[in-house]
């Protein structure tokens, strides 16, 4: 039987071309290598699973590449066979969370002496390095600032606050972005193309939302959806599978609403509830979903992360929607999430606000009389 292997690693990124959402960086990084104006050492800063790590390796492998393909490694050379069996012996990974000891960083200047033996440089690629100490950054500064001609530091962190003044002043800084949904969505399908899995729009708009910018967790949800739904993802069992309330639940609960039908909408709340959601979660949901329909009305659509069929969703029920409502019902929606941490009843505050909200609705459509 075959060995799975995760899609994070096995559709991990071997060329500048095939990062995701990261183009700024991309860029950047083979125009300095074209013009051959590298820098000794560089900070990769970003959220996690945006592709930090893995440009440092892209970047790391093409340096050294004998035969470059302009910016990109040929991956026929020694070097970059040798990069791509694990065995290259001038890339150095070094995890700072759990290596972060003056002696640790001391190890590491003795190997930046050491001359490479196949390839141009010796790169060192230190990972989560805000967790080094004091003591330790202080033992690496004048390294970092003269290393010999052969060798390049890449640092990678989440939190480049966390890092002293005097490293970030010796480094080219890179900023790596959240990954966008629309580059996340392509990316997906790609992979279930090449998985053969069948999976719509809606499914996998719903796993780069969830994975909230992060490439590496968007392809583990895949991961994890296909456990369970096999090779056809359908939505309902998507959003099942990663424990969120689907859209259509907003969706009905806005048209009830708008309809002044509260007693529909209650029993929609009370369904939530059954399942095993928090009434704060669902009011959370609601106040998105309302304020999405309102730039959608407003014809401000950049300011969403849809797609496809679930675009033209929000679109239709965002004409249908009267635009006082909408603003009527995040106010109300923002004021209730705000009491909720100190209600004795948080499913009593939920159901008032759905009623105020149905209300409000009723006193739009009434027809005004003459007094």
């Amino acid at each position: 039987m075959e060995q799975f292997i995760v899609s994070a690693r096995k559709y991990r990124p071997a060329t500048f071309a095939s990062v995701v959402g990261q183009k700024h960086i991309t860029s950047t990084l083979k125009n300095a290598i074209e013009r051959n104006q590298l820098a000794h050492a560089y900070l990769f800063c970003g959220p996690r699973g945006v592709g930090k790590t893995t440009c440092a390796r892209i970047f790391a492998k093409a340096i050294n590449c004998l035969s470059p393909n302009g910016a990109e490694a040929c991956n026929e050379c020694d070097s970059c066979r040798t990069f791509n069996e694990g065995r290259s012996l001038n890339i150095h990974e070094l995890d700072a969370a759990s290596n972060n000891s003056v002696e640790d960083i001391r190890a590491l200047i003795e190997q930046v002496r050491i001359i490479p033996q196949v390839g141009h440089y010796s790169v060192f690629i230190i990972d989560e390095v805000h967790m080094l100490s004091q003591a330790a950054f202080n033992a690496f500064l004048k390294t970092l600032e003269e290393p010999p001609q052969h060798a390049i530091f890449i640092l990678a962190t989440t939190e480049k606050h966390k890092i002293i003044p005097t490293i970030l002043s010796r480094c080219q800084i890179y900023d790596f972005n959240r990954i966008r949904v629309e580059d996340a969505v392509e990316y997906l399908k790609y992979i279930a193309s090449s998985e053969g899995v069948t999976a719509d729009d809606e499914s996998l708009s719903l796993i780069a939302q969830k994975a909230d910018g992060g490439m590496r967790d968007a392809l583990s949800m895949f991961d994890k959806a296909v456990s369970f739904c096999g090779t056809t993802l359908q939505y309902k069992a998507v959003a099942a599978t990663l424990n969120v309330l689907d859209y259509d639940t907003y969706f009905t609960v806005v048209d009830y609403l708008r309809a002044g039908d509260y007693i529909n909408a209650l029993l929609v709340f009370d369904n939530v509830l059954s399942r095993g959601f928090s009434g704060q979660l669902f009011m959370s949901g609601l106040s998105q979903h309302m304020r999405d329909l309102l730039v959608t009305k407003s014809n401000a659509e950049a300011l969403t992360e849809f797609t496809g069929s679930l675009l033209s969703r929000y679109r239709e029920q965002g004409a249908q929607c009267d635009t006082e409502l909408l603003f009527g019902a995040i106010s109300l929606l923002a004021a209730a999430d705000g009491a909720i941490r100190a209600a004795s009843s948080q499913r009593l505050l939920v159901e008032l606000t759905l009623m105020k909200i149905a209300e409000l609705s009723k006193k739009k459509t009434l027809t005004p009389t003459t007094l």
